[in-house]
């Protein structure tokens, strides 16, 4: 653990006292009273176990009505304070006042008792106060402190309210029917505009008992209970309780208090104004970007789903399609081109007339060839006659093979020409460019018949 000096421990333990004991309020018997030069009270506060110092400044001591003597007992109402050079406390005294009830004390309790039973003080029937008051009754004197005060921080707090004094006696003979009459009068009062107050404020500064007392009074307490506008009764300070504060819809602890309580802060206003402009800018910026987000995904939503979205994905599919197609189809048609090249050189070599005429271009080769070789060989061998002969007849031989040959290709050419293969009383039935059997046919149905050289169209009017 680390050390502290006295002093620390000192301010330590009076952070603790003053914080814990602000104010307390203690009975005792006086001694050692002390008036001293300097104007200050210096006395000592003890019971038959222990003792306790205090003090009363000359502020608060010039308010006594009364001085205090030794052996008096008393209730000191104060804060606890420590002198931290010495280590000593004591209760700095705001007020002193003698111990035991006397007769305005019960009269007091009297009455409160009775109005207590009657429900003057029930909460429920208490009435709210005006968050933001337009015009505002101050019921007190027109040369008391406590208005000039009230004026004061009315001025610091809210400058839109609008005051109106009743000029009131406070203390003494008739001041209690004085305040009650006025608390009537600014409570039945009514403006142009047909509205009335919407505050009444009551009260004084502070003072004795006695100096009080009109605001312990049966009237002001009827008053009170019976006025229609919201009260705030303010009497006194802190440590003063009158019947008026507690009949009252609300109690201040001083009149400056009571301007605290009935307007609002301007500066809290306006601090919670800049708050809410803040907010309500943050959570505006806040909706419009998530409905921008939201517009936005829409748009491509519908621009996704949109007809002429759909159309251009479609006529890009239709180019797609249309290019395979056209690819395709000319690969096909190549393909078949080449196809139908090689078949038609196919066709034409080997076709019969083709055979024909490389056969009959043959025979006359041969033929030549032969005329020549005979010619050639006359010359050459003109004596040589057997062989000539048997030349002759094998050259007759392979003239007669080939003649042959010949006549057996014309005759095949013949029986492959489509013109030859046609019968007499026979064609092609035709439906839709195609043939069909003749079984197919159906009554009205229309069709060709036709062969290589003739088409003609027929109607079915009968079947069988």
């Amino acid at each position: 653990m680390k050390p502290i000096s006295v002093t620390q421990l000192n301010n330590q333990i009076k952070s603790i006292l003053e914080s814990h004991f602000e104010i307390v309020l203690v009975e005792g018997e006086v001694s050692k009273v002390v008036y001293h030069s300097s104007g200050h009270l210096y006395f000592t506060l003890k019971d038959d176990k222990s003792s306790i110092n205090c003090a009363m400044w000359r502020s608060n001591l010039a308010k006594m009505k009364f001085r205090l003597k030794e052996g008096e007992k008393v209730l000191v109402y104060g804060a606890v304070n420590l002198y931290v050079p010495r280590g000593e406390y004591k209760i700095i005294a705001q007020s002193i006042e003698p111990s035991g009830i006397g007769a305005l004390q019960l009269a007091f309790e009297q009455l409160k008792e009775e109005l207590k039973n009657l429900g003057y003080f029930d909460e429920n029937k208490k009435k709210p106060l005006p968050k933001f008051p337009k015009r505002i009754a101050i019921v007190t004197s027109s040369t008391a402190a406590a208005l000039q005060d009230m004026l004061r921080i009315a001025k610091k707090r809210w400058l839109l309210s609008e005051f109106y004094l009743f000029n009131t006696l406070v203390q003494g003979e008739g001041a209690a029917e004085d305040i009650a009459r006025n608390i009537k009068r600014a409570d039945e009062y009514v403006f142009e505009d047909g509205r009335g107050f919407d505050l009444i404020i009551i009260g004084r500064g502070g003072g004795s008992k006695e100096d009080l007392w009109a605001f312990n009074e049966r009237v002001v307490a009827d008053a009170v209970y019976q006025a229609k506008t919201p009260i705030i009764s303010a009497v006194g300070h802190e440590i003063d309780y009158l019947i008026s504060d507690f009949v009252a819809d609300k109690r201040a602890a001083t009149p400056s208090n009571a301007m605290e309580i009935a307007l609002p802060d301007k500066n809290e206003i306006l601090m919670m104004i800049d708050e809410m402009i803040n907010s309500f800018s943050y959570k505006t910026s806040h909706i419009i970007q998530k409905k921008e987000k939201l517009l936005h995904h829409l748009i491509e939503i519908f621009e996704a789903n949109s007809l002429n979205k759909k159309l251009d994905m479609k006529l890009n599919e239709i180019n797609v399609l249309k290019e395979r197609f056209r690819y395709s189809f000319k690969s096909v048609l190549d393909d078949k081109n080449l196809t139908l090249e090689s078949l038609k050189s196919s066709f034409i070599s080997s076709s019969p007339k083709n055979r024909l005429l490389k056969t009959e271009e043959e025979i006359k080769l041969l033929k030549k060839s032969f005329g020549n070789l005979m010619l050639e060989i006359i010359r050459v061998k003109e004596n040589s006659l057997p062989l000539k002969e048997d030349f002759n007849s094998r050259a007759l031989n392979l003239i007669f093979v080939k003649q042959k040959s010949l006549n057996s290709l014309k005759e095949a050419y013949k029986l492959a020409n489509p013109k030859n293969k046609e019968k007499i009383g026979f064609a092609e039935i035709v439906k839709n460019n195609k043939r069909i059997p003749l079984e197919n046919l159906q009554i009205n149905d229309e069709f060709n018949l036709q062969n290589t050289s003739t088409i003609i169209t027929a109607k079915v009017l009968d079947k069988k």
